[in-house]
């Protein structure tokens, strides 16, 4: 073969070598790669894809490698989103109840903090029949202000997260929440704390569940990156695994829409921000 190719045998061997190192070399910067893989997708409840593990390596790790080869290599370890489940829907918008025009719009990119809520209401399945969860989330940082879980959805199912929510964050008169036109958020007393809290009162338009993409995609989160994955036999083994859930969402899940950022490291940094402005504000003044 040597003779055949021009070569020496000695020129041959050396280039072996040094392909068995190089192909050795390649073999345990994939291992490594795929060892902080690997810790990033189970550390975050098996829910990060590739966009947010590439983020963590780059971002954490210090690892520089592309988003393609990160979707290469979970691939072929086998590591995947979970699918969605089949959806029931939970609104009953066939009501005599007054409603409301959209004046959320889908704008659903806000500004600052307590300017714009969502809502709506969702199930979870378990051996003991549904329970029901409704959160309240804050469109500035997809934060989950609160939330109320219980075994019926009637309106003080989300009237109970609202008051939690409203005491919470005191939102400044002409702030917005949004919901479906489910019967519970048209209720006499749910509007009435609306109007007490001076709210302006914004509803998606009937069978569009694109109007309230933001909680439609958080309960899509839930379900699939973590709920799906398991069986509860009872109501309050359902409802500790949704109050967890919630803690990972607000404190280490990331969201493309905020840079990658969490949901609570997003209102950090804003509020880091207005002190700055403040205090530069004070300055020029003196």
């Amino acid at each position: 073969m040597c003779k055949v190719l021009g070569v020496s045998t000695s020129g041959y061997y050396a280039w072996e070598k040094r392909r068995c190192q190089e192909e050795t070399e390649k073999e345990k910067q994939n291992r490594q790669l795929d060892e902080r893989i690997m810790f990033h997708f189970y550390d975050n409840l098996t829910a990060f894809g590739s966009p947010r593990i590439h983020d963590r390596l780059e971002n954490q790790d210090n690892i520089k490698v592309s988003q393609k080869k990160v979707a290469n290599r979970m691939r072929a370890l086998g590591l995947f989103a979970t699918k969605p489940k089949k959806y029931i829907n939970t609104t009953d918008s066939n009501h005599e109840k007054p409603i409301y025009p959209n004046e959320l719009n889908r704008k659903f990119r806000v500004e600052a903090p307590n300017r714009v809520w969502a809502t709506d209401i969702t199930y979870i399945h378990t051996g003991e029949g549904f329970i029901y969860l409704n959160p309240v989330i804050d469109l500035f940082s997809r934060r989950v202000v609160s939330y109320a879980i219980d075994d019926q959805m009637d309106h003080t199912l989300p009237l109970r997260a609202l008051k939690e929510a409203v005491a919470q964050r005191k939102p400044s008169e002409g702030w917005i929440h949004h919901s479906d036109r489910g019967t519970q958020y048209c209720s006499k007393k749910y509007t009435e704390a609306l109007n007490e809290a001076k709210a302006v009162i914004s509803m998606s338009r009937k069978a569009t569940p694109y109007d309230n993409a933001c909680v439609e995609s958080f309960f899509a989160s839930l379900k699939k990156e973590y709920l799906y994955k398991l069986v509860f036999p009872t109501k309050a083994e359902a409802i500790a695994a949704v109050k967890f859930y919630i803690q990972f969402y607000n404190r280490k899940r990331t969201h493309s829409t905020l840079g990658y950022a969490t949901p609570l490291d997003y209102e950090m940094a804003y509020e880091e921000a207005q002190r700055k402005n403040a205090g530069k504000s004070e300055l020029s003044s003196a």
